[in-house]
């Protein structure tokens, strides 16, 4: 096991760096917003989750996917009003090119991550994502967001059976009939209880990052 508590967290997301000190804003879960508009059914064939994480440091990162289980856009006026998507914590998957010693396996990674020391796939195999509201960006543009991002996207993240909102900048396009929502954003997985590794008495657990970059990519057609 302390082969694997030195690859361990890797993961992710549902699920945003260790070596980059901008962590999205978090706050108790708020009233999610209503649907107005037209609804868009999300194409789960070209919408996906990414995830990547670090050990302390930024050393030996490891990266991969989450897919989505459902998904729905709300649009109205040209702009997306709402949304809420179902992520499959049963999919997730290490990429093979994040794992370069010769002794670790991206199976035995999956394995640990899907246990109950992180997201206990089990016992919770799904997370959601309720949209709250989509604001326009104000401010200057973080250096690690999506390039053309133009909202200010919250919503209540619920892992491990806990729900917080989380607030990150986002590039959302309407054309017509089709919505999309694409960014890239950094959390804290300790804050969702995700504890694992993050005892700082054990140095081979220490290592492993609390952080995760998480990257959005939603396609919708009405």
């Amino acid at each position: 096991m302390k082969k694997l508590t030195v690859l361990a967290f890797a993961g992710a997301a549902l699920m945003f760096t260790a070596c980059n000190d901008k962590k999205e804003t978090v706050k108790d879960a708020q009233e999610v917003a209503a649907k107005t508009g037209d609804a868009y059914k999300v194409d789960l064939a070209t919408s996906n989750v990414n995830w990547k994480a670090f050990h302390k440091g930024g050393f030996a990162p490891r990266w991969g996917t989450l897919n989505l289980k459902s998904g729905e856009l709300t649009v109205a006026d040209n702009a997306v009003t709402s949304g809420d998507f179902v992520i499959d914590m049963t999919t997730l998957k290490v990429d093979p090119a994040s794992v370069t010693e010769a002794d670790k396996k991206p199976a035995d990674l999956e394995a640990h991550l899907k246990n109950e020391d992180f997201f206990n796939v089990t016992k919770n195999p799904t997370s959601d994502f309720k949209i709250t509201s989509v604001a326009d960006l104000a401010g200057e543009l973080p250096k690690d967001a999506v390039a053309g991002s133009n909202k200010t996207v919250s919503g209540n993240l619920t892992l491990l059976g806990k729900t917080l909102n989380v607030s990150f900048p986002a590039k959302v396009t309407v054309t017509e009939g089709k919505a999309a929502v694409e960014a890239k954003f950094t959390v804290n997985r300790t804050d969702w209880g995700i504890k694992f590794g993050t005892d700082e008495t054990d140095p081979a657990e220490w290592m492993i990052s609390k952080d995760i970059e998480i990257g959005i990519s939603v396609n919708a057609a009405k």
